[in-house]
């Protein structure tokens, strides 16, 4: 089964929980331990990258991510160097938010042929950068204006026009130490007029939090730098019980 078959029927079940790992922070022994207490405490599946790579980390780091878990390991690229064999698939993101060129399409087609090369599945994903009170990391590295954190009108204009153009997943993020998560309106608002599966970061900090989020339509909650300096497994485990508590049927 294709990964994003697996991702659909994920979604129709319940919300799930994904953690994301950034490979250039941590060794390849921190890589395996960490990623091991993810599985063990409840995580559906891990999402790996970063806005930068100052280190060589990244397919040393994900490959022995994916021989130690068996959920599923995406890549989630901040830069289009992430293209490796050595995951289950990679988010092929657009970032829709965006009128740079480079982020719309400039950066796909230089990843397109590595794409090919190692017949790795990719998952065109809608890229929502959404305002969060903090300039983030996402925000600097794209060049892109986020949109407007009360303007749900807007951001459902564009995952409307993501789903036109054939695009097979949202992801509304408000960046790496956001302030601010997504507003609950927006997914909600989004929710009610696209059937998109949607992937939700940013600025989520505690099980309370992550659960008013899937409440409100997420599919998979994402966090990164709540758990990035204090792997508390005892927390992942609260997160992702909040999240499973919302069920699809």
């Amino acid at each position: 089964m294709k990964t994003y078959d697996k991702l659909i029927a994920m979604s129709k079940e319940r919300a799930n929980y994904f953690c994301l790992i950034d490979p250039d922070n941590i060794t390849t022994e921190e890589a395996i331990e960490y990623s091991r207490l993810c599985e063990e405490n409840g995580v559906d599946g891990i999402l790996v990258g970063g806005s930068l790579m100052l280190t060589d980390n990244f397919e040393s780091n994900l490959k022995m991510i994916k021989d130690t878990v068996n959920i599923p390991v995406l890549i989630f690229p901040g830069i289009f160097n992430f293209v490796s064999p050595f995951a289950d698939a990679l988010l092929l993101l657009c970032v829709v938010s965006s009128r740079n060129p480079q982020m719309l399409i400039g950066e796909q087609v230089r990843a397109a042929p590595l794409i090919k090369h190692h017949n790795l599945e990719a998952i065109g994903t809608a890229y929502m950068l959404i305002e969060s009170g903090n300039n983030t990391s996402v925000h600097f590295m794209s060049g892109s204006m986020p949109i407007p954190r009360a303007k749900t009108d807007i951001a459902i204009a564009h995952a409307l026009a993501s789903k036109y153009l054939g695009l097979k997943l949202l992801y509304l993020d408000a960046g790496s130490g956001a302030k601010h998560s997504v507003p609950s309106e927006m997914i909600m608002g989004i929710k009610k007029n696209v059937n998109l599966p949607m992937f939700l970061g940013g600025g989520i900090k505690s099980p309370d939090k992550a659960a008013e989020k899937a409440e409100a339509g997420a599919d998979f909650i994402v966090t990164g730098n709540v758990l990035e300096k204090n792997w508390d497994g005892s927390l992942i485990k609260e997160i992702a019980k909040a999240v499973h508590a919302h069920t699809r049927k």
